[in-house]
């Protein structure tokens, strides 16, 4: 029986609290973050506590045109480096790369760079590719997590395979990804004991990475981090792609560590999160709900947010006859 990790109370020093903001709300507004908004929220994440920023995405400019996409798609180092200078603080600074999207050979060696982790977001059918770029960026000195995206739509025996190809990589951190915000706390419970399971017989960690359609992101997040699981993906306000993602403010509001304070989150917020939410969409909402509940990617709602459908029925059962 999976047994839980410490009480409401405790403070556990493997915790790692993640601030995906500028990579997940990048996809809400095609990371067209200005460099004050970046910069803000970089010194925010170091007055915080935050363990991990997450800064953009190094996807590789041969393959997404930059003339559609912010600098934060791309995370040159340069740009980085504008942010966030030499970086001496004990915030450590991540980026994520796409499968089919980032190349290995423009991945700098970690002497050369700011950056401390590589992030690695890939499908089932993707993970030979997904192993191939967490041993390079882990010849070159980075660390690294895997998010395998879409379990919920993978069989059992498949993600049993998969986790048993990881756990022999040299990969440290691997994710739950709830990539459609469809699962409940007791499906996630779980997914910690089986991740927990493959992971920690080879010295590496879990992580929750959750979405919001059914209102679950921080009670899932906790959840996990209840059975175990230590690196807490979150975005300042929930900012993220389609319905969100677990509030940052909301676990700093929980976790018992002195180390984190929510004051320079709220302050943030005011300055910045409340002008944007007149701007960007994101958040919970109806076409959200629908398409958690089916267990479906939140395009359709998206592009229902977009034009302001509110046929709300109608959009249940196009959504409920989708193969």
């Amino acid at each position: 029986m999976l047994e839980k990790k410490g009480t409401i109370l405790s403070v556990r020093e493997d915790l790692k609290v993640f601030d995906c903001t500028i990579r997940d709300g990048g996809l809400v507004n095609n990371f067209y973050f200005s460099d004050e908004f970046v910069r803000a929220h970089y010194e925010m994440c170091v007055a915080s506590g935050v363990d991990y920023m997450e800064i953009g995405k190094n996807v590789s400019p041969t393959l997404m045109s930059e003339d559609e996409y912010g600098p934060w798609n791309f995370c040159k180092e340069e740009d980085i480096r504008r942010i966030v200078g030499e970086n001496k603080t004990d915030l450590k600074i991540a980026v994520m790369s796409d499968i089919g999207r980032s190349l290995k050979e423009e991945l700098r060696p970690k002497n050369e760079s700011v950056v401390d982790m590589i992030r690695i977001a890939t499908y089932i059918h993707q993970i030979p590719a997904a192993i191939e770029l967490i041993e390079d960026a882990h010849a070159k000195g980075y660390e690294t997590t895997v998010n395998i995206m879409a379990i919920s739509k993978v069989s059992e025996k498949e993600l049993d395979e998969v986790l048993e190809a990881l756990s022999k990589t040299n990969v440290d951190v691997i994710y739950i990804a709830d990539s459609f915000g469809s699962f409940y706390p007791e499906q996630i419970r779980d997914l910690a004991g089986k991740y927990l399971g493959f992971a920690e017989k080879s010295g590496k960690k879990v992580g929750i990475h959750a979405h919001n359609n059914l209102q679950l992101a921080y009670a899932n997040t906790l959840e996990a981090m209840i059975y175990g699981a230590s690196f807490l993906d979150v975005t300042v306000s929930g900012l993220g792609r389609g319905a969100g993602n677990c509030p940052l403010e909301l676990l700093l509001g929980f976790l018992k560590n002195p180390k984190y304070k929510q004051m320079p989150v709220l302050e943030f917020i005011e300055n910045y999160i409340v002008d944007l939410e007149k701007k960007l969409d994101w958040g919970y909402s109806i076409p959200y709900m629908i398409t958690g509940q089916l267990n479906e990617h939140p395009r359709a709602a998206m592009k229902a947010r977009d034009e302001g459908d509110t046929k709300y029925r109608e959009f249940f059962k196009n959504i409920s006859f989708m193969e």
